[in-house]
C-alpha cells in the first residue's frame, strides 16, 4: 500500500469510526452548540463529508452541487456514513488516477473562487485530507464535552495496527 492509499483510507476510516462512536448521543446533543467553528457535532461531521463532496465536484470538473442540494442530502450519522463512503470513493479513484498519470502540479479551476482560480491537484487532494483531521480533532473535542471519553485518537499508525494489524 503506497502512502496516497494509507492516508485517504485512514481519512475515511477514522471519521467513519468518529460517526460510529457517536450513535449513542441523542439528537439534542448531536445538534448541542459549542463554542467551536460555530458548530455542533452534527454540523461538524457535516461539513467534513460536504466539503469532500465539493472539492470531488471541482476535481472531476463536473457541475458542483449546490450547498442546498448538498444540505438536502441524509444528515443522519447512518447517512453521513453512506455519504461518506461514497465521497471517499470518488476522492480515492481521481487521486489514484491523478497519481497514476502523475499530475500532481497539473491544474483545475475552482469556479466557486470569486474569481475562480487555478489549484494543483496535488495541493487539493492534500488539503482535504488535512481539512478532514483538523475538524476531526473537533468533533472530538465535542465528544468529550457529550461524554464519550473513550474515541479513537485517529493517528495513522494505529488505525494501520487496528485495520491491517
Amino acid at each position: 500500500m503506497d502512502l496516497l492509499d494509507r492516508l485517504l483510507a485512514h481519512d475515511v476510516w477514522s471519521t467513519n469510526q468518529l460517526l460510529i462512536q457517536s450513535k449513542p448521543l441523542t439528537d439534542s446533543q448531536l445538534d448541542r452548540p459549542f463554542d467551536v467553528d460555530s458548530r455542533t457535532l452534527r454540523d461538524c461531521f457535516v461539513h467534513i463529508v460536504q466539503v469532500m463532496e465539493t472539492w470531488n465536484d471541482l476535481l472531476y470538473e463536473r457541475p458542483v452541487r449546490s450547498r442546498g442540494e448538498l444540505m438536502a442530502k441524509p444528515r443522519t450519522l447512518d447517512g453521513l456514513m453512506a455519504r461518506l463512503r461514497e465521497a471517499g470513493d470518488d476522492l480515492a479513484v481521481i487521486s489514484r488516477k491523478i497519481a497514476r498519470d502523475d499530475r500532481w502540479d497539473d491544474v483545475f479551476t475552482d469556479v466557486l473562487d470569486n474569481p475562480p482560480q487555478k489549484k494543483t491537484f496535488g495541493g487539493t487532494i492534500a488539503h482535504i485530507i488535512t481539512h478532514s483531521m483538523h475538524h476531526r480533532a473537533q468533533a472530538m473535542y465535542m465528544m468529550e464535552q457529550l461524554g464519550i471519553k473513550e474515541h479513537i485518537e485517529g493517528d495513522v499508525l494505529s488505525w494501520e495496527m487496528t485495520v491491517h494489524g
